[in-house]
């Protein structure tokens, strides 16, 4: 297995899970965490990105995403997210790496692409 699709995988654990356990084996503690490119208030710092993840979800996400490029620093991942009732979103997440593993950096890069149907 990739080192971006296991990073992945402990991605979605933790978005399911919200434990802040999970979310820390995957960020470093100076992680820094954009909503997108430019975003002037990122999460920064490992403590900030797991307040970030304890917030509720609207709905239960239903989403599906894939490894596209990468290499030993930065992982490129593809997907979208549907949130039942209310939004749906294309992604493209830049994950740049520490050498554990953990991403030090993550981008986001989205569009929103309508309200999906309910569940």
């Amino acid at each position: 297995m990739s080192q971006t699709q296991e990073w992945l995988d402990g991605y979605v654990r933790a978005w399911r899970s919200k434990d802040a356990a999970d979310v820390r084996a995957i960020f470093t503690d100076d992680a820094e965490y954009l909503f997108q490119p430019d975003d002037p208030e990122p999460a920064l710092g490992i403590d900030a990105i797991v307040e970030m993840w304890a917030d509720e979800e609207r709905s239960e996400p239903q989403f599906a995403f894939e490894v596209l490029i990468e290499d030993e620093r930065l992982g490129i991942i593809k997907g979208h997210v549907d949130y039942p009732g209310y939004d749906s979103y294309s992604n493209l997440w830049e994950v740049w790496f520490a050498p554990d593993g953990r991403a030090k950096r993550f981008v986001e890069w989205y569009m929103k692409r309508g309200r999906p149907t309910a569940a």
